[in-house]
């Protein structure tokens, strides 16, 4: 049991000292009596019953109790209350090659993904969210949910050890992204958002997306990374860099963002292509494209802890109060001729 305004109780407080004056006043008109005639008590209280009007002040002090307990708010039992949630299936298809570790964005390209990714799962309202992970190979890593909870934990744990198989097969990734949408009826109200820095690109990415769109999947891509490029760190089991990445010829090797081909592969999924540096309003144009599309009605069940039973108490209250007004204080006797025969 839960109270919805907790503080009314504390009018209990008052209540209990109206008692205790009621009773300090009972006791001094008793005292009062006691010292009169019996005469006297009767001319004065000889019509009334003594009982009944204590039981109807009783039925008063009732009816305020419940009054009380009634205006606190209780909240007894549970309940379920089906409601409509407007939104998107969203799926996140993350680059987790080792070139994402490198730090021309800081701290690296792939924390600095993770953070805009999670500024959009914030921001999100009735949408379904999923995550994949891809290097040289892909997997789903979260299925589609509507718990953001459990999205910014399975967000937090992914690294660039995930994937044995290097590379950057983002039509592998693509692959994964419509594998994710397989059950839905409609592809109407699908977005996949490639986050990636696009180097060593394979496949036929551009043609997965044309075709993606032809049946209403919108896709976003996202570049983490600079042109110029940056040194990859090679990372101990710490995490701290030991050295740089290296070619077969013992020469270091820079990984650079392959913007071109992610906007090739945005212009051919319908989408925006969107780049995550430095600065930290990277997701806006992604929220607003996400923001701007037609909604999809998802039928769910939101669940209630307690539900309201203040009426009960309130109707229990006015039935005191009821009784309490009709019910009789003088004593039920007849009346007596006391005249004189002249």
């Amino acid at each position: 049991m839960e109270w919805r305004y907790p503080w009314v109780i504390i009018c209990f407080g008052f209540l209990l000292f109206f008692w205790i004056g009621q009773f300090l006043r009972r006791g001094r008109s008793h005292f009062i009596f006691k010292s009169s005639t019996p005469q006297l008590e009767a001319n004065l209280l000889g019509r009334f019953d003594h009982q009944k009007r204590l039981w109807k002040k009783r039925m008063g002090l009732f009816g305020l109790s419940f009054l009380i307990v009634s205006a606190s708010g209780p909240q007894i039992g549970t309940k379920v209350k089906p409601i409509e949630r407007k939104g998107v299936d969203l799926v996140f298809v993350v680059d987790v090659s080792i070139s994402m570790d490198a730090e021309d964005v800081k701290p690296s390209r792939l924390q600095k993904a993770k953070f805009e990714i999670s500024q959009i799962i914030k921001q999100l309202k009735g949408d379904r969210v999923g995550i994949i992970v891809f290097a040289g190979s892909s997997h789903i890593y979260l299925p589609l949910t509507a718990d953001y909870e459990a999205a910014q934990l399975f967000l937090d744990g992914i690294d660039t050890n995930m994937i044995p198989t290097q590379g950057t097969s983002i039509s592998s990734a693509l692959n994964s992204g419509l594998t994710a949408f397989i059950t839905e009826e409609s592809k109407k109200y699908k977005v996949i958002i490639i986050i990636t820095d696009g180097e060593d690109h394979e496949g036929e990415a551009v043609e997965i997306a044309e075709k993606a769109a032809r049946t209403g999947i919108i896709i976003h891509t996202v570049g983490v990374g600079s042109v110029t490029g940056s040194l990859i760190p090679i990372k101990s089991q710490n995490g701290v860099p030991k050295e740089y990445k290296r070619d077969r010829q013992g020469k270091l090797v820079t990984s650079k963002l392959n913007e071109m081909a992610l906007r090739e592969i945005a212009d051919a999924g319908n989408g925006i292509y969107v780049r995550f540096d430095n600065r930290l309003t990277g997701h806006r144009n992604l929220i607003q494209a996400i923001d701007s599309m037609e909604k999809k009605i998802i039928s769910t069940h939101e669940f209630s802890e307690f539900e309201d039973r203040y009426q009960v108490f309130a109707i229990i209250s006015l039935l005191f109060f009821i009784i309490g007004f009709m019910f009789p204080t003088k004593k039920m006797q007849k009346d007596t001729w006391r005249g004189r025969i002249v």
